[in-house]
């Protein structure tokens, strides 16, 4: 089956890719692992400059790489430049500090020096996603490549251009050959390439089914892995909150990349005393999002990235409205040529709906009443899901020891969730293990091995 990069705001195929057969697959696997024993003996300085050197190219060619991110996913362009250029950030990020995270922590012991020294693991399998078809790699590939390691990269099917256009920048930028390699596999070829002998660690960022499959496969297999999963991210709005302020970011939290990010604002739980008046708010903002052609630079909410996300998004929302839940805006697929959903809110949200428990992977805002602050937080935790948290409340204090209550990977406090090099980044619970990013995020695909001394 050829892979088929496909315009989600026309439906028209853009491009047709063949797969790679098992043999090509292990070739290419056989490459990688021979290339890292090489790259590996190199210097971080060597590391570095390559490193800098995608930064600086990410940037020179942000509207080409942005271009090409809008026609495969649909993105409104303005976001896909964002995008961009946090990849040239975390870039730059690690070319500063990856020497300084792999250096070797000297400890007391009965030994006359003993030491914890970081070494590269060796090839590791990134499989990766189709809504951030750029940062989802760079925010695995810049830790793994500048501790040593090399990448194998098996990307979503609907965003082959994307995934052959990264391996095209880091052999520009000097990264010699086998160190970052795009494998076109299937996805049951995935599972040949966790087994392989050439592969030493998985990460991957995807659905909750993908995530256990892939552990229990690195389990089988005995292989390190790290999982950053779904999320249905609680947006606590107290009773003291700026609520024009956390109006905007809601909105732009939960409509960001058409909703389609699992740390976006999912579930917003409100407090009975603001809960109207940040409704009426919301639900005017959100009606004014200029949906549209995502190339055009005033679209705000651009198409779903694939027909059967619509579907799917749809009939959660059909399944809700049937138990209760209400459509307060939107709430139905647009006609015409692409997967246009409108941004969408739904309200009287309760846990006999799928709406409360589900993921909703798209530009559908949920609405969920709390009888007070305590139930708020109850509700928040109420959910198989731990990635992203926010409260927002003019006392700070307050939401910083709710923070310490709430089941997640991070809270932010009157702050869009957002991930940031320098900061690690991953969920509890469904939303997976491990963690990306920061010097945490290096050390998740290294060896700490302890060097003993008398």
């Amino acid at each position: 089956m050829p892979y088929t990069s496909l315009n989600p705001a026309n439906n028209q195929v853009l491009q047709h890719y063949a797969s790679w057969d098992a043999p090509r697959l292990e070739r290419a696997l056989e490459q990688a692992h021979h290339a890292q024993q090489g790259w590996t003996q190199t210097s971080f300085a060597q590391r570095a400059e390559v490193l800098r050197k995608a930064a600086q190219h990410l940037l020179i060619q942000r509207d080409h790489y942005a271009t090409l991110i809008t026609l495969e996913m649909g993105k409104p362009l303005r976001e896909a430049r964002t995008e961009v250029e946090k990849c040239a950030t975390v870039c730059d990020y690690y070319a500063q500090h990856g020497e300084e995270f792999m250096r070797a922590e000297l400890v007391e012991s009965d030994a006359t020096k003993s030491y914890v020294a970081y070494q590269a693991l060796g090839v590791v399998l990134a499989i990766m996603p189709w809504n951030f078809p750029f940062w989802q790699v760079f925010r695995a590939a810049a830790p793994a490549l500048m501790a040593g390691n090399a990448l194998a990269l098996k990307h979503a099917p609907n965003v082959p251009q994307c995934a052959l256009a990264i391996e095209a920048l880091f052999h520009d930028c000097g990264l010699p050959g086998g160190i970052f390699t795009n494998l076109m596999i299937e996805v049951e070829h995935a599972a040949d390439a966790i087994a392989s002998p050439h592969i030493h660690a998985v990460t991957l960022t995807g659905s909750e089914g993908a995530g256990r499959k892939v552990a229990a496969l690195a389990g089988q297999h005995l292989k390190k892995c790290v999982l950053e999963l779904g999320g249905s991210d609680p947006f606590i709005v107290l009773h003291d909150a700026d609520l024009e302020h956390s109006v905007n970011m809601a909105v732009a939290s939960r409509f960001l990349n058409c909703g389609q990010s699992c740390i976006a604002a999912k579930r917003f739980i409100l407090v009975p005393e603001i809960a109207d008046a940040f409704l009426h708010l919301f639900k005017a903002k959100v009606e004014a999002l200029q949906l549209g052609d995502p190339l055009d630079e005033a679209t705000q909410i651009g198409p779903m990235a694939r027909a059967d996300l619509r579907d799917e998004l749809h009939q959660q929302i059909v399944d809700s409205i049937a138990h209760g839940a209400i459509a307060l805006s939107g709430c139905q697929p647009l006609d015409g040529a692409g997967f246009f959903y409108p941004p969408s809110i739904l309200d009287r949200v309760t846990p006999s709906t799928r709406a409360y428990h589900e993921e909703l992977f798209g530009p559908v805002a949920i609405i969920i009443r709390a009888t007070c602050e305590e139930d708020a937080l109850r509700i928040a935790n109420a959910s198989r899901f731990g990635l992203g948290s926010s409260i927002w409340s003019r006392d700070t204090a307050r939401a910083e020891r709710l923070a310490a209550e709430i089941q997640a990977g991070c809270t932010f406090i009157n702050g869009m969730v957002k991930s940031d090099p320098r900061l690690p980044f991953g969920g509890v619970k469904a939303s997976g293990f491990g963690r990306e990013l920061s010097r945490l995020g290096m050390h998740e695909f290294v060896n700490a091995k302890t060097v003993w001394i008398k």
